[in-house]
Parts: structure tokens; C-alpha cells; sequence
């Protein structure tokens, strides 16, 4: 395996387990609930993501597949009842 290669595999790994670690201290607190914490994180997502894209010059305009973003609610979701419902343990072994 080249050095590079190892390198940003590694660096991957540390940003989804602060990823896990950042959702589980936003949610553990009771101070917003599961559906309002992923429609914040993926509305936020998508606002940055069109300012990209304006700033790149290219329109970006409403999704156009609704079936898709659904999907994409729906396991964020998943993950965000996970995070508030089992130990941080077994959320590393799934």
C-alpha cells in the first residue's frame, strides 16, 4: 500500500469517528431530537452545497429525484436514532 494511500484512508477513519463522536454529544444532551438534528444537518448540507455549485458557476436548482432524497432522510435518520438509542460500542461493531 503506498504511503499516501494509508495516509488519507487513515485520515477518513479519524473524520467519521469525530463524525460519531460530534453526533452523539450533539444528540446526547436532550436538547434537540433525532428528526430536527438530521433535517438541520442535511438542510445545512444542501445550502452549502448550492453555494458551491453557484460559486463554481453552475446552476444548481430543486432535487430531481425526490425518491433519492427521501432515501438519503431516511438513513441519516436511522443513524441519528442509533446515536441516542445504543452505546457508542455497539455502533462501532455495526
Amino acid at each position: 500500500m503506498r504511503p499516501a494511500t494509508f495516509g488519507l484512508t487513515a485520515a477518513a477513519m479519524a473524520a467519521f469517528a469525530a463524525n460519531s463522536l460530534l453526533c452523539r454529544a450533539a444528540l446526547g444532551r436532550g436538547l434537540v431530537d433525532a428528526t430536527t438534528f438530521t433535517t438541520l444537518r442535511l438542510a445545512s448540507g444542501a445550502v452549502v452545497l448550492l453555494l458551491l455549485a453557484r460559486a463554481r458557476g453552475r446552476g444548481a436548482g430543486a432535487p430531481r429525484d425526490l425518491l433519492a432524497s427521501a432515501a438519503l432522510f431516511a438513513y441519516a435518520l436511522g443513524f441519528s436514532l442509533a446515536y441516542v438509542r445504543i452505546p457508542a460500542a455497539l455502533g462501532a461493531l455495526l
